[in-house]
C-alpha cells in the first residue's frame, strides 16, 4: 500500500471529488401513494383504530419498541411478543411548529413533542423508551419555550371511535394533565 492515500470518508472517495446528482421535482397538487405497512405498523394502526398503543419487546435486553419492530436492533433477533403502553406518559422534549402536517405557515404555533409512554411493569430512561412524536394541547407558548412543559404528565385525547381510521391522528393529541 506504499504511495496510497487515505480516503477521507469511510466509504474511500474524496469528499472533494465527488459530484452529487441533483433532483429537483416540480409542486404537484395531490399525490397518491401506496405503502404496504406490514406486520408491525399494520397492527400498531389497527390497534390506534381500537385505541390501543401497542408495542413490541425484546425479553432478552428488556427493550420496548413503540411504534413497534419485528426485529430487536440491539440483539439481532425477533423480537419476542407484542405489549399494550398506556395512553399517557411524560414529555421528554418539545417545540413550536409554525407549519402544519400539510406544510401551510400557521399563524399560531402549535406544540410538538415526544412522549415516553408509560408501559405496565416496565421502567426505562431517558435515553431509550416507547415513545411517540405528537402534539401537544394544552400547553402555552411560555410552557414550551421556558422548557415547564419537559417532565409534564400528558394523556392522549382520541378522535370519538366512529372517526378513527387507523392512523396516528387517531390521536388529536395529547393533553397536558394538570394537577
Amino acid at each position: 500500500m506504499s504511495g496510497a492515500t487515505k480516503p477521507l470518508n469511510p466509504r474511500g472517495t474524496k469528499y472533494e471529488k465527488v459530484d452529487f446528482p441533483v433532483f429537483e421535482f416540480p409542486v404537484v397538487g395531490k399525490a397518491r401513494y401506496n405503502y404496504t405497512t406490514g406486520q408491525a405498523l399494520g397492527r400498531f394502526l389497527a390497534g390506534l383504530k381500537e385505541g390501543k398503543i401497542l408495542g413490541t419487546y425484546c425479553a432478552k435486553c428488556g427493550r420496548v419498541f413503540v411504534p413497534p419492530r419485528m426485529y430487536c436492533s440491539y440483539c439481532f433477533r425477533e423480537v419476542d411478543g407484542w405489549i399494550e403502553a398506556r395512553d399517557e406518559g411524560v414529555v421528554v422534549t418539545a417545540v413550536l411548529s409554525y407549519i402544519s402536517a400539510t406544510r401551510a405557515r400557521l399563524e399560531k404555533p402549535v406544540a410538538v413533542g415526544v412522549i415516553k409512554l408509560d408501559v405496565p411493569g416496565r421502567q426505562f430512561d431517558d435515553h431509550f423508551f416507547p415513545g411517540l412524536m405528537h402534539y401537544i394541547c394544552g400547553a402555552s407558548e411560555d410552557d414550551v419555550k421556558s422548557m415547564r412543559i419537559f417532565g409534564a404528565r400528558v394523556k392522549a385525547k382520541w378522535k370519538p371511535p366512529e372517526q378513527r381510521t387507523g392512523s396516528i391522528t387517531d390521536i388529536e393529541c395529547f393533553e397536558v394533565v394538570r394537577p
